[in-house]
Parts: C-alpha cells; sequence; structure tokens
C-alpha cells in the first residue's frame, strides 16, 4: 500500500464524486442561462458575478489575513476610474481593466503600510480615512471624475453576435470563475497559509520565519487588485461614473456579503455577493428599509451562524450526505 506523500493526497480522502458533479451541473447552468433566462435576470446575474470578485478579493484580506478594512469603496473607485479614462483614450477593455486592476493594487499597497504598526479599529480608522478621502479626492477634481456630467465609459461591444447584455453577462462570469480559481490557488498554497497564520497569531507566524511586512502588504495588494477589477466591470456594465457612487454604503455592502457569505469562504463570497445584490431588488420598493436589513442579516448571522450561508449549506450538505447514519 503506497504511503500518502503530500496534502493534496490526504484531502484526496475526504472528497466525493459529487462536489465535481455539482460544479459540472451548475457550470451548464451558468452556460445556458442567457438562452433560457429572461434578460433582466441575465443582467443580475452579471451583476452578482461583478461583486463576487470583489468580495472574494475582501475575503483573502478580512477573512483569510485578518485585517480589517474600511476602504472598499477608494479601491472600487479608482478601479473604475481608471478604466473609464483608459477606455474613452481608445485602450481595448482587456487591458484597461489589468491596468484598473494594477492601479487600485498599488494602492493597496500604500495603504497596507499602516497595517504593519497599527491592528483592529486603528487599521479599521485609517482604511475609511482613505475610502472616504477617494471619494472627495473625485467629487474636488473635475478632470478626474468628469465634472457634473461625470465620466461616460464605452461600452463593451457585443461579442460573436450576441446581445449586449449576453457579451457581458459571459465576459464576467468567466472572469468570475478565473479569480474563483486564483483564489482557491492561492488559499491552497504556502501563500494562504502564511495569510491564516497572520491572521491567526501573528507573534507566532512570526516566531515559524513568516515575513509581516511582506504577506500583510502582499494580502493588501491582492485584494485591492481584485476590488479595482470589479469596479472596472462595474464601469463597463453602467456606461456611466460619478463619484456619489462610491460612498461608504458600498464599504457597508462588501461587509455584509463577506460577514453574510462566510468569513474565509471563496465559495461564500458568491453567496454573499448574491445576498446584498438580491435583497434591494426584493425591496424596491422600501429602499430606505435595506440598510436595516442588511444590520438585521450581520447580527442573526453573527449571532445563530458564525459562519454564513456557506457554512449553513455546508451543514446541510453534510447531512444528507451521511443520512440516515447522522
Amino acid at each position: 500500500m503506497a504511503l500518502i506523500q503530500s496534502y493534496s493526497e490526504e484531502m484526496a480522502l475526504l472528497r466525493k464524486g459529487g462536489a465535481k458533479k455539482g460544479a459540472s451541473v451548475l457550470l451548464l447552468a451558468l452556460a445556458l442561462m442567457p438562452i433560457y433566462a429572461p434578460e433582466r435576470l441575465v443582467f443580475i446575474a452579471t451583476v452578482i458575478a461583478i461583486y463576487s470578485i470583489g468580495v472574494q478579493g475582501q475575503n483573502l484580506l478580512i477573512g483569510y489575513t485578518g485585517q480589517i478594512s474600511f476602504g472598499q469603496s477608494g479601491f472600487l473607485a479608482v478601479g473604475a476610474y481608471t478604466l473609464g479614462h483608459l477606455a474613452t483614450r481608445g485602450t481595448p477593455w482587456p487591458i484597461s481593466l489589468l491596468c484598473a486592476g494594477f492601479v487600485a493594487g498599488l494602492f493597496g499597497l500604500i495603504v497596507g503600510f499602516p497595517s504593519l504598526r497599527l491592528r483592529g479599529p486603528y487599521l479599521a480608522i485609517v482604511t475609511l480615512g482613505f475610502g472616504v478621502a477617494a471619494c472627495q479626492v473625485f467629487v474636488n477634481f473635475e478632470v478626474l471624475s468628469g465634472g457634473r456630467m461625470g465620466l461616460t465609459v464605452p461600452k463593451l461591444s457585443p461579442l460573436l453576435g450576441m446581445s449586449k447584455i449576453n457579451s457581458y453577462y459571459y465576459c464576467t462570469v468567466t472572469l468570475a470563475i478565473l479569480f474563483t480559481i486564483a483564489s482557491c490557488k492561492i488559499v491552497s498554497s504556502y501563500l494562504g497559509r502564511a495569510f491564516i497564520a497572520i491572521r491567526d497569531n501573528e507573534t507566532a507566524a512570526e516566531i515559524i520565519g513568516v515575513d509581516l511586512t511582506h504577506y500583510k502588504l502582499l494580502s493588501f495588494g491582492i485584494s485591492s487588485f481584485y476590488t479595482g477589477v470589479q469596479g472596472g466591470l462595474y464601469a463597463l456594465l453602467m456606461g456611466y461614473l460619478e463619484p456619489s457612487m462610491f460612498n461608504i454604503m458600498e464599504t457597508i455592502t462588501f461587509l455584509v456579503a463577506i460577514i453574510v457569505g462566510g468569513i474565509a469562504s471563496i465559495e461564500g463570497s458568491f453567496m454573499g455577493a448574491a445576498f446584498v445584490i438580491l435583497i434591494p431588488k426584493f425591496a424596491s420598493a422600501y429602499q430606505e428599509m435595506v440598510p436595516v436589513i442588511y444590520g438585521l442579516a450581520i447580527m442573526f448571522v453573527l449571532i445563530f451562524e458564525p459562519k454564513g450561508l456557506f457554512g449553513r449549506w455546508r451543514r446541510l450538505e453534510l447531512y444528507f450526505a451521511n443520512w440516515p447514519f447522522r
């Protein structure tokens, strides 16, 4: 009998074929959705896919590295306006999108420097200051924001004879899948284990050889890159930008998605993104109640289901997998 040589071989003992079958069914459903679903649902699915990218990035920072950040709205604005300015100058959208991620990631590295000395609420206040400052910069500098008329962003051209919304859908879902694969690779690599070690105990992580400076800044950079890409995709989808779109409510939306979906859960990022997008749709007649619903949802999750929606899904999955032996 061959001995197990690696961590991946150990984890393979716990995996079952059902996960692969479920993923295959999900991918097939995503591929066929624009064909059978109305355009309104396709648009909502597109927005969920866009938000899931940014939520994954913030989960890497907050959930896996344990660095509290309230500056998501600032990184989102930087990514959106970077793509907007490049796109209006004729830069192809894939290059513009990549640049949006890199510029936001650069700002993430800069904002991440206080994390080398600050923790907890102090770090949260610093990052919140960046988010507010970024919004004010775009408000007061018309050359960046486009002034009172805002900034018009050229929309994505239809692909292969498809409608615009279907083209957006397939592009964003493909990118969301690619970012999900990248997130899973990060979490399962040495980089991810270093993030988790920092989250659990910084002193112990440093003792065993984890470079706190390197990995904290890397975590801020990666998460900001994800958020910048989300901002760029959002700009392409909306075709119009103004600073008021990137207020403190965007930061709250990120935090709600992370907590409700499941902290330190890549799969939960999709559930959290779906929650924050669908709730305002269902409560469209009572928009003033959306913040109240978000607050109640956070309280309920933290008290009764700390692992979020994905934690509950995982429990149900294990329950039925082991039924009737439980």
